[in-house]
């Protein structure tokens, strides 16, 4: 994104910094690497430069921001009274807890001193926004909880969502007693459209999950396949959803001409109880082991990948699995429940040669998940 904007804006560009896992510096960017899906002292100190970098504008300057999946964690600054192992800490919890990325970014807005709109109340321009979208749904204030837009959502918001994901003992001390504070209108509000810095910020989705989902059809088309888009996202929690909608699929297909696929997209959570390793992809798939297993005498193949080539805190991107993978399991010696049980969807795919690695993409647009039938 960073690499298109200069190719277009050439010396209109006074400056620019590039924050993301494995940043490099470019012509006029400055870079800082930043930590994900966990911040790190990087994601602060990037998100320090960039409130600096807002704060230097001339009122007849655009600040121009682009935002892809990730940036919640990439870029963080701790409000007032919070530290980053705060935040940290918040943030694991969360996500052990299979908080969703509504939940997740709504309480990381009332934490911070640059989402919910605050980047855009610091700068001293104008400020334009280009997204891709990493969110079901779309929703500006969502994606990369939202450091340029209007937040809806309250500091009440915020505090029940702690009580959802395991209560107030399962936080930071801090955390808990600055949404209390926020409860009862003693710290302020993320920015509301009453703000008038935000009244120069406009913003605009160029990418999502439907884009991903028409370039995998597209690819699948050229090889034969009659492909099915499925508009209606995964979502959910990702060992249910995975079971759910591998049945709905396989109805659909009963009327469909072969060879087929069938083309969703979205994203799901894990709840985390095990001690394993994996991510939400990797999961879905091995929920789909024994469904497979048991689909029919037609050939069948499922796989599950993050569009950005990481899938939780490993390196794989998702998994495959088919309707012979529970014999070459069993023939191993690996039970895929106890695996699922324990969250360890990592282990029994690598021991199968089925994990999926990319590497890092650079673009987030959720999830994709595809089915083959013969």
């Amino acid at each position: 994104m960073a690499k298109g904007a200069a190719s277009v804006l050439k010396d209109q560009l006074r400056g620019g910094l590039l924050i993301a896992p494995n940043a490099a510096p470019f012509g006029s960017f400055e870079a800082i690497a930043g930590g994900h899906p966990i911040p790190d002292e990087g994601s602060e100190r990037a998100g320090r430069r960039a409130l600096a970098i807002a704060e230097s504008m001339q009122a007849d300057e655009t600040l121009l921001v682009l935002l892809s999946g990730g940036a919640s964690a990439l870029m963080a600054v701790p409000a007032e009274g919070l530290t980053l192992e705060d935040k940290r800490r918040t943030t694991a919890q969360l996500l052990r807890a299979g908080a969703d990325i509504h939940a997740l970014n709504t309480v990381r807005k009332h934490l911070s001193a640059i989402k919910g709109g605050w980047l855009t109340e610091r700068a001293g321009g104008r400020v334009r926004t280009y997204v891709i979208s990493d969110v079901v749904g779309d929703d500006v204030s969502v994606i990369a909880s939202g450091p340029t837009v209007v937040d809806e959502s309250t500091f009440a918001d915020a505090r029940q969502i702690l009580d959802r994901f395991g209560g107030a003992d399962a936080f930071p001390s801090a955390v808990v007693d600055r949404l209390d504070r926020g409860v009862r209108g003693e710290v302020p509000e993320t920015p509301k459209p009453k703000f008038p810095a935000l009244v120069r910020s406009t913003v605009r989705v160029i990418g999502n999950r439907r884009h991903a989902m028409l370039g995998a059809g597209g690819r699948a088309g050229a090889r034969g396949y009659h492909v099915i888009l499925v508009e209606d996202a995964v979502v959910g929690e990702a060992r249910t959803s995975a079971t759910a909608h591998l049945r709905g699929m396989l109805a659909r297909a009963s009327t469909e001409p072969r060879p087929l696929s069938i083309i969703s997209s979205g994203e799901t959570t894990v709840h985390v109880k095990g001690s394993g390793r994996g991510g939400r992809n990797q999961e879905f798939a091995l929920a789909l082991v024994n469904p497979l297993a048991d689909a029919g005498p037609s050939p069948v193949v499922a796989v599950s990948v993050g569009t950005d080539g990481v899938d939780g805190p490993t390196d794989a991107a998702g998994a495959i699995v088919d309707s012979t993978t529970l014999d070459r399991a069993r023939a191993k010696g690996l039970d895929p429940h106890r695996f699922l049980n324990d969250n360890d969807a990592y282990a029994f795919f690598d021991a199968l040669a089925d994990l999926i690695r990319t590497g890092p993409t650079g673009t987030n647009v959720g999830d994709l998940q595809l089915l083959l039938l013969a």
